[in-house]
């Protein structure tokens, strides 16, 4: 199943597409996101996906401080690239989360993990990391189960403005390093291919 988008007003305010967001009575299951203004509804991941997400969070846990948390459902709002995205990882402190609300600056994140599926990868490999970069968000782990040429994991970080450099990039079945607050080679061998 591919992902459906809910039209929208060009003149729409930022308040109003968070509004639409936070009352629709979208399908339960699903992934509902703001990318690039346009409301996006994708069905929930994989199996294999899941795996992965789940792998990844556990390494991530084996060296975060007990201030600090990994979210799967956290929703990080972005209003100057018009964007509300749930990235499948968000590690950063939890006193960021504390504040009542349905989602919090994408700025609070340190580190933001996305898993590609074949519904949202362009989504994954060019409108969020643009406006991840734009939020200065430090780190971003892409994990493309869907790239051209088979699978790939690139780490992009330092952000200027709304591009990111590639600061590692591999094949599924190498190590990735992490960089501080981190200090983690992340095992990708037992990331399942489809």
């Amino acid at each position: 199943m591919s992902a459906l988008t809910v039209g929208h007003d060009s003149g729409q305010s930022w308040d109003d597409l968070v509004r639409l967001w936070e009352e629709m009575d979208w399908p339960e299951g699903s992934k509902v996101e703001i990318v690039e203004g346009v409301v996006t509804v994708s069905p929930s991941p994989s199996n294999e996906h899941n795996v992965i997400a789940e792998k990844v969070q556990r390494c991530l846990y084996s060296v975060l401080p007990d201030d600090w948390g990994i979210y799967q459902t956290l929703s990080l709002a972005v209003p100057s690239r018009l964007g509300m995205f749930i990235p499948d990882l968000v590690a950063l402190p939890v006193a960021e989360v504390e504040d009542p609300g349905t989602h919090v600056p994408a700025g609070a994140a340190e580190l933001v993990v996305e898993v590609t599926s074949p519904s949202n990868a362009r989504h994954d490999r060019v409108s969020k990391p643009a406006a991840y970069a734009a939020a200065g968000i430090p780190l971003y782990l892409l994990i493309d189960r869907w790239a051209p040429g088979g699978p790939t994991i690139t780490l992009y970080g330092e952000p200027r403005g709304d591009v990111y450099r590639t600061l590692r990039a591999c094949k599924f079945g190498e190590p990735i390093t992490l960089p501080a607050p981190f200090d983690l080679d992340l095992d990708t061998s037992a990331f399942p291919c489809d």
